[in-house]
């Protein structure tokens, strides 16, 4: 497992630590790793379309040839 170290904005982690508070999480791991898991599932078809946009953009910027300048 990888971990990661995060800083938040204070009004930020203040919500994070009301939300584990109330019970919502049992922690703020799992409250970070909830909420990039939705982020991933409900941004993949768009993340997944730049990607292929960007390697598109990039094999057509190769495939030109170099103009003699």
């Amino acid at each position: 497992m990888t971990s990661l170290k995060v800083e938040l904005p204070d009004r930020m982690a203040d919500e994070v630590a009301r939300m584990v508070g109330e019970g919502w999480f049992h922690s703020e791991h799992e409250l970070v790793r909830v909420a990039l898991a939705e982020f991933l599932r409900t941004r993949h078809a768009e993340l997944q379309e730049r990607f292929q946009r960007e390697d598109i953009a990039w094999a057509v910027a190769e495939a030109k040839p170099e103009q003699a300048g």
